[in-house]
């Protein structure tokens, strides 16, 4: 029984803050889920073509979201977080009405860009803010909920598309689709502007005063004095560290491998296809022989899948360890693919079309249960903290790419080689990613930060004194 005590408005501020900043989170989702749906009318009225819908749909994330990741990082550093997070809420709103009143292509590959931009920039400020605003103990609660909230948004993307091809009749319904997305982005952009930036940000400007202030607000004094010491000294010393992360990533052949080990992570998470699913579920439906509403309305089972499931992956992660987590979930992902493989052999049939609904919601349970929430925690745990804001950077750049390459080719895969192909392939690439994780990804929990950087420089200095050891 945990004996601490606190006052009743510091678990407020937390949650208030909580449920503000994750708003990035479920825009996040929402953007990304939504044009799932709303593809099914904007071909027809925007004359898209298979190249132009895989182009509508990888915009947003190659290059929108690949440089917004990169980036957001170093702008987080510069100007705080909190701007940051203001940043991405306006790119998100003026993202959402252009896509909504996009005349042609051109315009909602550019909406979409500027959506991507705020994605790419939310994926990695929101975790960061998160978890340089809670007290230790609440952290990996606070910033598992940002995942939470992105599988939220996809799931209100997928309900929203199916209700509003339910009441809407027009075949301009998508334009509403995309246009919701301006609500969320509205509550971001006011509910920032009531909240402090974070206390580390603020020490490793010299703003101490406000440092220590920020910290009142969600931890007893006691406490607050306590991190308070602990924030001064380590900004203190990192102000006198001259190396950019950039030279130390080039430079240290310890934290070079972390990082590429990262990026590796970021890699295998999205090639286990999920947004396969995310992005063309109601196109794979449809093709299976659903018509158009009932494939919407069949989505939703992916939604809440994810939802379900990322409640209970949080859950699973205070008890099985990372890599455990993982072999498991690309076992899973591997094997639930194999069948949907198979699935599509069998003939044309209702029952056919919701066996393949049930191989989906199979292999989207072992991804956001086993592989998502696992990913994005590990991305924040292993790196040093030396470089951690731009490595994690680099890495989620690198996870866009591969959703952007992965997006782009899908259409075109299941042109050439068929839903039966397409699938079997993923299914070799996601027993790469086993061996990738059996072998090289290191166990994180039961360890502090700290000693976690510890142990990873020494068994990086190991290697490298064996590698250099003539035979």
């Amino acid at each position: 029984m945990s004996t601490r005590t606190e006052p009743v408005n510091t678990g407020r501020f937390l949650t208030k803050l909580t449920v503000i900043a994750t708003l990035g989170g479920l825009l996040f989702g929402y953007d990304t889920g939504v044009i799932s749906g709303a593809l099914l009318y904007m071909k027809d009225d925007l004359n898209l073509s298979a190249f132009g819908e895989a182009t509508v749909v990888s915009s947003l994330l190659f290059p929108g979201a690949a440089f917004g990741a990169l980036f957001g990082g170093r702008v987080a550093d510069r100007i705080g977080r909190k701007r940051t997070l203001l940043v991405c809420a306006g790119l998100f709103l003026v993202g959402a009405i252009g896509c909504a009143l996009a005349p042609n292509v051109q315009i909602m590959v550019a909406a979409r860009i500027v959506l991507g931009l705020g994605v790419g920039a939310a994926a990695v400020t929101c975790p960061l803010y998160l978890a340089e605003m809670a007290p230790a103990d609440r952290r990996g609660r606070m910033v598992t909920i940002n995942e939470l909230m992105i599988v939220t948004g996809q799931m209100l993307a997928f309900a929203t598309n199916a209700l509003l091809d339910h009441v809407v009749h027009d075949p301009h319904v998508w334009r509403t689709m995309l246009a919701v997305a301006a609500v969320p982005a509205i509550a971001l952009l006011l509910g920032m502007l009531i909240l402090p930036d974070s206390p580390r940000w603020y020490a490793l400007k010299g703003r101490l005063t406000e440092a220590r202030e920020v910290l009142s607000l969600s931890r007893t004094p006691a406490e607050a004095d306590s991190e308070y010491a602990i924030v001064v000294d380590h900004t203190s010393h990192m102000l006198k560290t001259t190396s950019t992360p950039f030279s130390v990533i080039r430079d240290v052949p310890w934290i070079r491998r972390v990082v590429l080990i990262g990026c590796g992570l970021a890699i295998v998470q999205q090639a286990t296809g999920i947004n396969t699913v995310n992005y063309y579920a109601p196109t794979i439906l449809e093709q299976s022989g659903l018509g158009v509403s009932a494939a919407l309305v069949a989505t939703i089972a992916v939604g809440v899948t994810s939802v379900v499931t990322t409640i209970i992956g949080i859950i699973l992660l205070g008890f099985v360890g990372r890599r455990t987590m993982l072999l498991i979930g690309f076992a899973g992902v591997a094997a639930s693919q194999a069948a949907l493989a198979a699935v599509f052999l069998m003939s044309p049939s209702d029952f056919r079309s919701y066996v393949i609904l049930g191989c989906m919601v199979l292999f989207v349970a072992f991804v956001q249960m086993f592989i998502g929430t696992c990913v994005w925690l590990l991305l924040s745990e292993i790196f040093p903290l030396s470089v951690r804001g731009f490595a994690m950077g680099i890495a989620v750049f690198v996870l866009w790419c591969t959703n952007a390459i992965i997006s782009f080719l899908f259409p075109l895969l299941n042109n050439a080689l068929g839903s039966t192909g397409t699938f079997a392939l993923f299914v070799l690439v996601n027993i790469g990613s086993w061996i990738f994780v059996h072998r090289l990804v290191p166990e994180t929990k039961g360890t502090t930060l700290e000693e976690l950087e510890e142990r990873l420089e020494a068994e990086g200095i190991s290697s490298s004194i064996i590698e250099r050891t003539p035979a």
